[in-house]
């Protein structure tokens, strides 16, 4: 037992020696890896970089409306009657005057030969009265009867005729027709509708602005309208009036631009969003909105710039924004870069404050004021 007990002392002082060697060749081993690991550095980032720009726009205020027609209406009939023939084309461009419905005449035309006969029995005599009366032999009272009597059938020639005018509707002013409301043989009684006449060529566009923008307001203002029927179709008039008044219930202006509309794509009763310019224009600084970073606690951005240690490297350095409006690809930014600095314009969600980076823009985004992205 005690011979067993020997040879074990024997071997852990044997082997403890052995063990601390390897301990401490591994230690050795460790801190050369340390070392060597702190000496490495991270090779720098490639990112995209772009330039905080000074851009100079015109303010604008944005609204919607909708389109009117400067003039327009349901054409009625005045008088009633038989429709005898329509002389218009459904959807047609029609010129002022010109005909479109023929109501039946007949009763109007025997009352009119009527009326022809009584007058010129009231002239034949008028002649014969204005013969006595050089004579004598006709009292003026008489005489006065029979002349008003003319006057009377004459008016009443003119009466019918007018009625028989009446009986062929015609076209108030140039436009182009609609759908027409009415049949051949079909009975009109007065104030019947027809067909709807409107002139598109120019067009009213009516909205409203909140009251804060009356001193803003003036004729001759630029106004820029979208419709959405024609999204690629940019539209341009003026303001031409605008309500001296303010509405109690909305505390909004009510306004008036006019545009040209030569092809006729506005339509009266269309909605359209629009924008009015105002006269003056303001300098902003603006970057790409892919170069901020949105958080909690506000708008950030990585700046670019020098490094301190080696002025040859970049590093980046988060940067607090106050951001302002949006502009197709870009954004406003109010506070907290400058002219000419260069921001990272992608990916930043990757990156960290530090970081050594390398500006690489070949395959950098193209930024628009008015992107047109394709249609998935």
């Amino acid at each position: 037992m005690l011979r067993k007990l020997l040879l074990v002392l024997l071997g852990a002082v044997i082997a403890l020696p052995m063990i601390a060697g390897l301990a401490g060749i591994k230690l050795l081993q460790f801190k050369t890896m340390g070392d060597a690991f702190a000496e490495m550095t991270m090779p720098p980032e490639p990112v995209n970089a772009a330039e905080v720009f000074e851009y100079t726009r015109q303010p604008q205020i944005p609204a919607v409306g909708t389109v009117m027609s400067v003039q327009g209406t349901m054409v009625r009939n005045e008088v009633e009657g038989l429709v005898r023939e329509i002389l218009f084309e459904a959807g047609s461009n029609i010129e002022a005057g010109q005909p479109l419905v023929r109501l039946d005449t007949e009763l109007e035309q025997a009352q009119l030969r009527e009326a022809e006969a009584t007058a010129e029995l009231s002239r034949i005599s008028l002649k014969r009265a204005q013969e006595l009366r050089k004579s004598k032999y006709i009292a003026q009272s008489e005489f006065d009867s029979i002349r008003t009597g003319v006057k009377q059938a004459d008016a009443q020639v003119d009466y019918v005729r007018a009625v028989i005018a009446k009986k062929t509707i015609r076209a108030p002013f140039s436009g182009t027709l609609g759908i027409r409301q009415i049949s051949v043989g079909q009975f009109l009684n007065k104030g019947d509708e027809i067909v709807s006449l409107q002139s598109l060529d120019p067009v009213y566009v009516d909205f409203s602005l909140p009251q804060q923008h009356q001193g803003e307001l003036r004729t001759g203002l630029t106004v820029q309208v979208k419709a959405d029927a024609y999204p690629e179709q940019p539209f341009e008039g003026r303001i031409t009036a605008f309500n001296p008044d303010v509405d109690p219930a909305t505390r909004n202006i009510r306004v008036q631009a006019t545009l040209s509309n030569p092809q006729g794509f506005l339509r009266p009763g269309m909605y359209v969003s629009l924008e009015v310019l105002k006269g003056m224009t303001e300098k902003v600084l603006m970057l790409p909105a892919t170069a901020v970073q949105y958080g909690p606690y506000g708008s950030t951005l990585f700046v670019i710039e020098a490094s301190e240690e080696n002025p040859e490297s970049l590093v980046i350095r988060q940067q607090s924004v106050t951001l302002g409006k949006h502009m197709g690809d870009f954004v406003e930014v109010l506070q907290g870069v400058k002219a000419g600095d260069r921001v990272v314009s992608t990916g930043v969600f990757k990156l960290r404050p530090g970081m050594t980076v390398v500006v690489d823009n070949s395959l950098a985004p193209e930024f628009k004021f008015e992107p047109t992205p394709n249609n998935s």
